[in-house]
C-alpha cells in the first residue's frame, strides 16, 4: 500500500494519529492487509510491523486496523459483492444465474463447472481469505500484548477478531472442504499446518464464537451497524450450529435476534430491506465512500439487452409462486423485441447517489426466522417451524404453507430460501449442499455437473507451496 493511501484512508475515517510512530505502524499494517503475505505459511515478517505496540497504544488507530479488515473482506473477499464475490461467481455455479459475458470472462467457468486448480479466483479467494485471517490473528495478538487500550476496547477489538476469523474460516470450508484454521501469526507454527476435518474445523469456528460473544457488547459500538456486536456473532452461530446439525443450538441462537424485536424490528416494506438503514439488517459493510452504494447494484443491475454479464435464471423466475412479491420488487424484466431478462432489483442503486442510500448486507433477520424453522422441524416442532416459515411467507404477500410433514416442511424451507436469498453471498449453493440435494439439484440442469463439484479445487500453488495440503480434492 502506498504512503498516500494509508493517508486518504486515515483523512476517510477520521482518524487522529497523535504521533510519527502511530501512522508509521499504522502504515505497516496497511501494507499487510493491502498485500498480506504472499503465502500464510510462506513469509514471517517481523513482529515489529505485525503487532506493532505504536498500533495498539491508540484506540483509533487499533480501530482503523479492524476496519480495514472489513474493508478487505467487501473490496476482495468471497464476501464481496463485486464480480468476483460469491454472489455472483456461485449463483453462475449453481442455477441462479445464466452468464452472458465474453468467453474469456472470468466467471464462464464458474458457470460451466470448467473449474481447475489453476483458475485465478480460486487462488483469490484462498489467499485473500487466509490474508485477512492472518490480519486478525496479528489484531488479537497485538491487543492482548498492549498495556495502553482500555479493557472495554481490547474486549471488543478482540470479539471482533475472533468472529472475523471463525467467517472467513467457516466459508472456506464449506467451499474447499478440509483446510487449516489458522490462529496465529507465528510462521514457524503455520508453515506446518495440515487440513482439518470438518469436526475439527466446527469445533475451532464454535469455540472462537463462543469467546467472542462472551466479549462483544450487546449494543453496537455505530448506529450504522457496520461493527459486529454480540448479535451479529449469534447469528453467524446460528447458521454454523444448523451446518452442524446441532438443531436445538441453532434454534436458541436465532431465537436470540429474534426476540429482541427492538433492535431488530420486522421490516414488511420488502423495497425497504435492502436499505442502509433497515431494522432487518444485523450487519453490513459501508461502502468505500460517501455516495457509493452497495456493489451488488453494480454487479447485477443492467437498463438494456441482451444482458452484458449475467442475469437471473428462468429456472428461478418460474421458482416464485403466483403472487409472490418479492419477484414484484426483487426482481426486474429488461425487454427488447420479443427477448426478455431478468436481473436482480434488491439493491436499486446502480451508481453513485447524493448519499450513500444502501449498504451490502451480510446478515439479515429474515435468515434467522428460516434458520430456526429448519431447526424446529428437524427436532419434530412441525407447528413452531410452520410458524417461522409464514412468517416470510406473509411478508411476500403469500398465503401459509400447505406443508404437514416433517420432510414436506424441510422441503418448503429449501424453496422459500431459494426466493428469499437468490445472489446473496452463495446462499444457494451452501443450502443446496447442507440439504444433500446438489446433485439432484444441479445435474439435471448444470451442463458437465458431477459429484466433485461440490468442492472448489484447492489452488494448485498452494499445494507446490505446502505439501500438508495435499491431496487435491477429488475430481481434480
Amino acid at each position: 500500500m502506498k504512503k498516500k493511501s494509508v493517508l486518504r484512508f486515515i483523512e476517510q475515517h477520521k482518524i487522529k494519529t497523535v504521533n510519527h510512530n502511530f501512522l508509521l505502524g499504522l502504515l505497516m499494517l496497511g501494507m499487510l492487509l493491502l498485500y498480506g503475505c504472499d503465502n500464510f505459511v510462506e513469509v514471517d515478517l517481523p513482529s515489529s510491523q505485525l503487532t506493532s505496540s505504536a498500533i495498539f497504544e491508540d484506540k483509533a488507530t487499533a480501530n482503523a486496523a479492524m476496519v480495514s479488515i472489513y474493508a478487505k473482506m467487501r473490496d476482495s473477499g468471497m464476501l464481496s459483492g463485486n464480480l468476483s464475490g460469491l454472489s455472483n461467481q456461485m449463483g453462475n455455479y449453481t442455477d441462479e444465474l445464466v452468464y452472458y459475458g465474453s468467453i474469456t470472462g472470468k466467471t464462464r467457468d464458474f458457470y460451466n463447472n470448467t473449474i481447475l486448480p489453476s483458475n485465478t479466483d480460486i487462488f483469490a479467494w484462498w489467499n485473500n481469505t487466509y490474508n485477512q485471517i492472518y490480519a486478525a490473528n496479528a489484531i488479537i495478538e497485538g491487543v492482548n500484548a498492549s498495556d495502553a487500550l482500555p479493557q472495554a476496547d481490547k474486549k471488543q477489538l478482540t470479539g471482533e477478531a475472533l468472529f472475523s476469523r471463525s467467517l472467513l474460516h467457516f466459508y472456506l470450508m464449506n467451499l474447499y472442504g478440509d483446510v487449516p484454521y489458522i490462529i496465529t501469526t507465528n510462521y514457524q507454527q503455520n508453515k506446518k499446518v495440515h487440513k482439518m476435518p470438518s469436526v475439527e474445523l466446527y469445533s475451532h469456528i464454535i469455540k472462537d464464537l463462543e469467546l467472542a460473544v462472551s466479549l462483544l457488547p450487546e449494543s453496537y459500538i455505530s448506529s450504522d451497524r457496520i461493527r459486529p456486536n454480540k448479535s451479529v456473532v449469534m447469528a453467524l452461530l446460528a447458521r454454523v450450529y444448523l451446518c452442524n446439525k446441532q438443531w436445538a443450538e441453532a434454534a436458541n441462537a436465532a431465537s436470540y435476534l429474534l426476540n429482541n424485536t427492538q433492535t431488530y424490528a420486522w421490516q414488511t416494506n420488502l423495497d425497504a430491506i435492502f436499505l442502509k438503514e433497515s431494522s432487518t439488517t444485523i450487519w453490513q459493510f459501508i461502502p468505500r465512500t460517501s455516495g457509493q452504494n452497495a456493489q451488488e447494484g453494480e454487479t447485477f443491475i443492467f437498463k438494456a439487452g441482451p444482458p452484458p454479464l449475467t442475469a437471473l435464471s428462468i429456472g428461478l423466475i418460474n421458482a416464485f409462486e403466483p403472487g409472490d412479491q418479492r419477484k414484484v420488487h426483487w426482481v426486474k424484466a429488461v425487454t427488447k423485441g420479443t427477448d426478455t431478462w431478468y436481473h436482480v432489483s434488491k439493491y436499486k442503486q446502480k451508481s453513485k447517489t447524493a448519499s450513500s442510500l444502501e449498504y451490502s448486507i451480510v446478515f439479515r433477520l429474515a435468515e434467522q426466522y428460516l434458520i430456526r424453522s429448519e431447526a424446529r422441524a428437524e427436532q419434530g416442532d412441525l407447528i413452531g417451524a410452520k410458524e417461522d416459515l409464514d412468517k416470510i411467507r406473509a411478508t411476500a404477500g403469500l398465503t401459509g404453507t400447505t406443508a404437514l410433514s416433517k420432510q414436506d416442511i424441510l422441503d418448503a424451507i429449501l424453496k422459500e430460501r431459494r426466493v428469499e436469498f437468490f445472489t446473496e453471498q452463495g446462499h444457494r449453493f451452501f443450502d443446496l449442499k447442507r440439504a444433500n440435494r446438489l446433485d439432484a439439484t444441479l445435474a439435471p440442469v448444470k451442463a458437465g455437473w458431477n459429484p466433485a463439484d461440490q468442492l472448489l479445487p484447492l489452488p494448485e500453488s498452494e499445494l507446490t507451496l505446502n505439501s500438508n495440503l495435499k491431496p487435491q480434492n477429488p475430481g481434480y
